[in-house]
């Protein structure tokens, strides 16, 4: 795995990222984070390419180095109201809002998405294993997701979202047919595979 880039010359650089997207149930959530120039770390990537021990220990080193990180979720209520793109737009926006420096620039990762208060911006399609604040943030997004997911896993433990996290997997989606969805579930998502049909 090769050393991370910085992604521009600016020195209030903002990286911005989210996770949960494709979640059948919890929040979208998104982090931004503003790196010193001096930070270096030879194992900081996309989340998803770590483990459970490898984020965590990331995220005590951002928390404890980045000149300012926040992390802000969307909740399925918004996301069936605006779709899950806005959403995401919506939750990278408000944790730049929360952000105690004002960055100069803002690297997004994926292709999408919509200037905010003007501060120029560039999308960088799987940013967040190639510039350091991008993955940064996708480190905070998934730890801060990945924790309320597991505290609402004790109030519905039948879906077993302290494993799966709300992604679609067999066992969420069985959980669904035997149980029905909870208030934490998206329900413009389709949340049970269509019922099979015989022409008669």
């Amino acid at each position: 795995m090769g050393l991370l880039l910085r992604f521009s010359k600016f020195t209030l650089d903002c990286g911005t990222d989210e996770a949960g997207r494709g979640c059948l149930a919890g929040p979208v959530t998104a982090a931004a984070v503003i790196l010193p120039a001096e930070f270096s770390s030879d194992i900081l990537n996309d989340s998803k390419q770590l483990n459970k021990n490898q984020r965590n220990q990331l995220k005590l080193e951002i928390e404890l180095n980045a000149l300012a990180y926040a992390f802000s979720h969307v909740w399925p209520e918004t996301i069936d109201q605006i779709n899950i793109l806005n959403a995401s737009i919506l939750a990278m926006h408000q944790a730049i809002e929360k952000l105690t420096v004002t960055p100069e620039f803002i690297s997004v990762d994926g292709n999408r998405f919509k200037t905010f208060k003007n501060i120029p911006h560039e999308t960088i399609v799987k940013g967040d294993g190639k510039y350091l604040n991008i993955a940064a943030a996708s480190i905070i997004a998934k730890t801060e997701r990945d924790s309320y997911m597991e505290k609402i896993h004790e109030e519905y433990p039948h879906y077993n979202w302290i494993q799966n996290k709300g992604y679609p997997t067999k066992e969420h989606r069985n959980a669904l047919i035997s149980f029905g969805p909870t208030p934490y579930h998206r329900q413009s998502f389709r949340l049970k595979p269509e019922q099979l049909k015989l022409d008669l």
